[in-house]
């Protein structure tokens, strides 16, 4: 389905600046080629993490994604120029209309979370403002779409798309959604890197957290194969991936920093395939 090539990211949760460098460096050793900061206030804020991040590794940076309503659009816009400025480029701005956890967020920063439409317009007018910014640079777009409207909207800006699906998707679905997205698209279709988040890799156990991640429990999950996680051997996960690219069309992977080690061996395999 698609001849793009893989390349993998590390989606961080540090605690603290050492636990962050250390996550940045070894992703960068292991030949990752991105880094990603979720926006989320329990979390140190994500654009002067990745900036701090781009200084100290030859590696990508992005957000993952930025919660339009936590900001106003030319504050978002302005932060994102600086740091696709700042990283010479290096810097993938994704962007989305936020999770629902977020409009608790927005509270506790002062700003209204708005309607769907009102957040969807919201990411509009950051992309618009960004554009102005960048000039001739332009900075890569990644948007989190799940509904027809987002859907549409990425389909006509995104550079990269993230399929915004649960863990329990059926592979089907996601399948469909995807091939909505490329018809969308049109001729942008081969233009559009889609990506796919993986929360756990390789052969252990399951963490405790992944019923509160996932809202079903870790058997249940193994159980119906989600796509949110990857199991197996390397060889099994890099195969895997690879069935996942033919019928899906995913090819930038990304995974939780917990499992950084885990997945390694999969994008030394697949890394240029």
């Amino acid at each position: 389905m698609s001849d793009r090539r893989f390349r993998f990211g590390v989606v961080g949760s540090p605690r603290t600046g050492a636990e962050w460098m250390t996550t940045v460096r070894r992703a960068a050793e292991l030949g990752y080629s991105t880094v990603l900061m979720p926006d989320v206030l329990y979390l140190p804020a994500p654009f002067p993490s990745l900036a701090m991040a781009a200084a100290v590794a030859d590696i990508r940076v992005g957000t993952f994604v930025a919660a339009a309503p936590l900001r106003t659009p030319r504050q978002t816009a302005w932060d994102a120029h600086t740091l696709t400025t700042l990283t010479d480029g290096r810097f993938d701005f994704g962007i989305g209309t936020g999770r629902p956890d977020a409009e608790r967020q927005t509270v506790e920063v002062g700003l209204p979370w708005g309607n769907g439409r009102e957040r969807r317009e919201q990411v509009v007018e950051t992309l618009d403002l960004l554009r102005q910014l960048d000039g001739e640079r332009r900075t890569p777009i990644m948007l989190a779409a799940g509904g027809p409207k987002a859907l549409a909207l990425a389909a006509e800006r995104a550079d990269i798309v993230s399929l915004a699906k649960d863990a329990t998707t059926p592979r089907s679905e996601v399948a469909d959604l995807a091939k909505h997205l490329r018809d969308l698209a049109g001729s942008r279709a081969d233009d559009i890197e889609l990506a796919m988040n993986i929360f756990a890799a390789g052969t252990r156990p399951l963490p405790a957290w992944t019923k509160q991640a996932a809202g079903i429990e870790p058997e249940a999950l193994e159980a119906m194969d989600s796509l949110m996680l990857l199991r197996g051997t390397p060889r099994q996960m890099a195969d895997e991936l690879l069935r996942r690219r033919e019928t899906i069309g995913a090819t930038y992977i990304t995974v939780n920093a917990d499992y950084l080690e885990d997945l390694a061996p999969v994008v030394d395999l697949l890394t240029g395939e």
